[in-house]
């Protein structure tokens, strides 16, 4: 029996964020996925290491590799509109519901379990770090667009910060001061700077 849920995975590289604004480079969501994956490792490391957490970091890259696989089946429904109002954002959830269940199905037996742990790992302090590490991936894009001269992304960039902010997170606010200024650099001044 053919199991599609790999092949399936690999259309992540065909779905493009940002879909309702001008972008001086697009951004998939494999892209994404994994830098998403790289800032949950560093907040939960961050959290254990400087401000006394328990996240096991590779289960928070993990979850952050799996977090946007929906979208291969619903889209990547722009925030503005996921977000609206209570009713669309819990109708979103359903159909994102469905989305994993119809993934899961498409793996063999033997490892749908494993992989259901993955989707259904309900966390909190994961989902936080997860939740922030979506969205410093989100100002970082911002961050990037804008230093190509494109104005589309900055009340993007503006209401991502006070998303940031709100949080709360001190694993958040250090990565914020200690590794988003490089982001302003160029590649010879990263390079150059010690």
């Amino acid at each position: 029996m053919q199991n599609h849920y790999f092949a399936m995975l690999s259309r992540m590289k065909n779905i493009y964020r940002w879909g309702l604004m001008r972008n001086t480079k697009a951004e998939n969501l494999s892209e994404h996925s994994l830098e998403v994956a790289y800032f949950a490792h560093a907040l939960a490391l961050i959290r254990n290491s400087l401000f006394g957490g328990d996240v096991n970091p590779e289960r928070a890259a993990v979850k952050a590799m799996f977090h946007d696989t929906t979208e291969i089946l619903t889209g990547d429904l722009p925030t503005p509109i996921k977000y609206y109002n209570p009713e669309i954002r819990s109708a979103y959830q359903a159909v994102e519901a469905e989305a994993v269940d119809r993934l899961l199905e498409m793996l063999p037996d033997e490892l749908r379990q494993a992989y259901a742990q993955i989707y259904h790992d309900d966390d909190p302090a994961l989902a936080r770090i997860v939740k922030a590490a979506d969205k410093l991936s989100a100002l970082i894009k911002c961050i990037e667009e804008a230093q190509m001269g494109n104005r589309e992304f900055v009340s993007a960039e503006n209401a991502t910060r006070k998303a940031l902010s709100a949080m709360q997170m001190p694993e958040v606010d250090y990565f914020l001061n200690t590794f988003l200024p490089s982001y302003a650099l160029t590649l010879d001044e990263q390079r150059e700077s010690k």
